[in-house]
């Protein structure tokens, strides 16, 4: 009993710290809320501060928590078995036709009636297991499905946060690369000035200037491809972190300035004592052993007490005439032994120990198929920093090139086919640069999701 005592400590404990979280998440999302609403229309905003934003206000989160809630709640209903049950009861009879019964008295036989017209019994009544090896296995469980819950809880946000990243990354890609198509946009309308002025000096053909003008018409398209991409990511992102759609968020870094620190990114351990999903899964193993052996209690005898206190009033006449209580009172012991179930017992045991076994064969795959994927990963993340290295000097030679064109351009000493060559390496190269620097954020992002890493990001050298 004493160690019950102290679950239910525990249990109580374990609510007092669930009230103060809720109170200082609360807290926090007013915080939050008081943020967003300073600006009406362009928001800066970091990614962590994106993150901490979308697991406020993430229904998915929300429902997690919650779920954490109601199976604490169930535990409690489970404790609850083991406290005394006390029940009060009271009933009343009116006798329609008294029982009659004959009887040979003075070799004559006579008929008596027994019985009274009303019949009031009222009491208490108290129940209590002493021994009940189920209903304390079954606290165990009990304490595992809320750790199984938390954990799921806990794979929600860490879902939210890979989301909520990709979502951030991907608005910082649409960005810089908005950025990089207009500088070709501005560049064809600068060479288109170019000839037009040259036109008028006589020194350039009208098709020179056509074509230098259809090519900046041929530009606009990309550039408002740019402008639509852009707005598709603020708006996914919005919606993943529950906001206002209306509202514009503006990330607080470039994509260079994320590759200036992609060497930031230390892979601390490649451990998967954090994967949520092999977590869960071990959960679930130990609940099913924890079946086994609550399937192997059910054969131990189970031992309850019991305890009335009872009045009782047999009166004849009207219903409250002459109504006089008398109290009894027992106390008792029930022992219930299990002898032969047909088998069921048996079989369910059988049941509980072929799950637990294949629930160890699958953590032993989960196991295997998780190094492959951190392996994977670690290559993957290996060949786009060699990448990202190779386009950045790609970048440089092709921005360099353009600079040569656009200056021979300039002093008749090349074409404008050459010219617009060297402009679409250059854009070419720079976005092939950008796309490098989000497939490794990206990938980084996914191993963080894979590794069970909740805080895991590329810190900034200039906070």
């Amino acid at each position: 009993m004493t160690n019950h005592r102290h679950r239910l400590l525990l249990a109580c404990a374990a609510s007092l710290c669930f009230c103060f979280g809720t109170f200082a998440q609360q807290q926090q999302q007013r915080a939050l809320t008081g943020i967003l609403s300073e600006n009406a229309d362009s928001v800066p905003m970091s990614r962590e501060e994106c993150v901490q934003i979308a697991l406020s206000q993430s229904p998915t989160v929300r429902i997690a928590d919650m779920e954490v809630k109601r199976v604490t709640y169930a535990k409690r209903e489970t404790v609850g078995n083991l406290l005394p049950q006390i029940g009060f009861s009271l009933s009343y009879q009116r006798s329609i036709e008294l029982q009659t019964i004959r009887m040979n008295m003075g070799g004559q036989s006579q008929k008596l009636k027994m019985g009274s017209d009303n019949t009031w019994n009222t009491g208490f009544n108290l129940t209590l297991p002493i021994i009940a090896p189920t209903l304390w296995k079954a606290i165990n469980i009990s304490d595992t499905q809320i750790a199984q819950n938390l954990e799921s809880a806990r794979s929600s946000r860490l879902e939210m946060i890979n989301q909520v990243s990709q979502a951030y990354y991907s608005l910082m890609l649409a960005i810089s690369s908005k950025k990089v198509i207009q500088r070709n946009y501005d560049n064809a309308v600068f060479n288109a000035d170019v000839y037009r002025k040259k036109f008028a000096q006589g020194t350039a053909s009208e098709y020179d200037v056509l074509r230098s003008e259809v090519q900046v018409k041929n530009v606009e398209p990309n550039l408002l491809d740019a402008d639509i991409a852009v707005k598709q990511c603020q708006l996914q992102l919005n919606v993943l972190m529950g906001i206002d759609n209306s509202l514009n968020i503006v990330p607080t870094t470039t994509m260079e300035d994320m590759q200036k620190d992609m060497y930031g990114y230390l892979l601390q351990s490649r451990s998967l004592a954090d994967n949520s999903t092999l977590r869960q899964l071990e959960l679930q193993q130990k609940m099913a052993g924890q079946n086994v052996t609550m399937k192997k209690f059910e054969w131990i005898p189970t031992l309850g007490a019991s305890f009335n206190v009872n009045w009782l009033s047999l009166s004849n006449g009207g219903m409250f005439h002459d109504v006089d209580f008398s109290p009894y009172s027992s106390l008792g012991l029930s022992l219930s032994l299990p002898i032969f179930s047909g088998g069921t017992k048996w079989n369910a045991l059988k049941q509980a120990q072929v799950q637990a076994n294949e629930l160890a064969l699958q953590r032993e795959n989960l196991v295997n198929s998780l190094n492959m994927q951190v392996d994977l990963a670690l290559d993957n993340i290996n060949k786009q920093v060699r990448q990202i290295d190779s386009s950045k000097e790609g970048v440089a030679q092709a921005r360099k090139a353009h600079e040569i064109m656009q200056k021979s351009f300039e002093i008749g000493a090349a074409s404008y086919i050459e010219l617009r060559d060297s402009e679409l390496a250059d854009t070419s190269a720079q976005l092939s640069y950008l796309q490098a620097i989000y497939n490794y954020l990206i990938s980084t992002s996914e191993l963080d999701l894979l590794l069970g890493r909740e805080n895991g990001f590329i810190e900034n050298s200039n906070k």
